[in-house]
């Protein structure tokens, strides 16, 4: 049991919160789409379980990347390979094993998700590495986490489709303005150590302004869906709730008052994510016109 929490520590497993939900809602979007489809519980296991393998790929080798860097700043020294109580070489076998798993996993649900694989793959590795050369990295995870709607959508029907594509626009502009956020408290450290990244780019102020608009776009995006899907109740009850949640997070951090980082980025965007997923199902099972 100790070495299970030790190995969730390292990749920080209660954040597949922002992405999850996401995953279920492209999930039971297809079934919705798709009824003469039957239903299949082990599939759902089997997107659950390539949602846990690629985020334990990511984090992990994030981890392991990054580990030089992480030892040199004061907030990141005390995470598990700098503190020693992971080794670089325990954990690149953590990766390993999550990359075989994955693939494997993909390789049981259809053959589009099996050669969509590396993909995934590159783009929730390769982001470790964008911070040394991009300010544009934010993005790039971004893009990460907007994998997963379309993905589980595919794992369903094996095709794709608008729906869940706009699901991954809504991911890939939400990720992207809340990792801005949380790369705030960075920004003099990036400076120092030629790190890319907005912050450190344009300065907090700017860089808040460039979340707050890329939050703007996610909040249109909901309401493009929304007009889409012809407002329905809970689907207007789970928007209403993201987008005020999105504010909020904006509402609590200011150039000069930083504390609330944490908040606004775990706490606010957890519940965000899960009242829209929830709110999101109960829509494509009870679709109450309020038109």
């Amino acid at each position: 049991m100790v070495g299970i929490k030790r190995y969730l520590s390292l990749v920080k497993f209660a954040h597949t919160i922002f992405a999850m939900p996401f995953a279920l809602i492209g999930f039971f979007l297809a079934y919705s789409e798709h009824p003469e489809l039957s239903f299949r519980w082990e599939l759902l296991l089997f997107v659950v379980l390539c949602m846990v393998f690629a985020r334990n790929v990511a984090m992990g080798f994030n981890r392991y990347a990054d580990r030089h860097i992480d030892a040199k700043n004061i907030r990141t020294k005390g995470r598990d390979i700098p503190s020693g109580k992971f080794s670089p070489k325990t954990a690149l076998w953590f990766i390993i094993i999550n990359i075989i798993l994955f693939c494997t996993t993909c390789a049981f649900i259809n053959t589009l998700t099996l050669l969509l694989a590396p993909v995934a793959l590159f783009v929730v590795i390769i982001y470790s590495y964008t911070k040394r050369f991009t300010a544009l990295c934010h993005f790039v995870l971004g893009l990460s986490l907007s994998i997963a709607p379309i993905g589980a959508y595919i794992s369903v029907t094996g095709a794709f489709a608008v729906t869940p594509l706009l699901y991954s626009a809504i991911v890939l502009l939400w990720s992207t303005g809340f990792d801005i956020i949380y790369a705030l408290q960075d920004e003099d450290f990036d400076k120092e150590h030629s790190l890319k990244s907005i912050p450190a780019g344009l300065g907090i102020p700017k860089a808040m302004l460039v979340s707050n608009l890329l939050h703007f776009g996610v909040a249109i995006l909901v309401i493009i869906l929304g007009i889409y899907k012809s407002h329905t109740l809970f689907y207007t009850i789970g928007a209403t709730i993201f987008i005020i949640l999105l504010g909020f997070q904006h509402l609590i951090i200011s150039p000069t008052n930083l504390k609330r980082i944490n908040a606004a980025f775990f706490t606010t965007n957890g519940i965000a994510s899960v009242a829209f997923a929830i709110f999101n199902i109960l829509e494509l099972y009870f679709p109450i016109d309020i038109m």
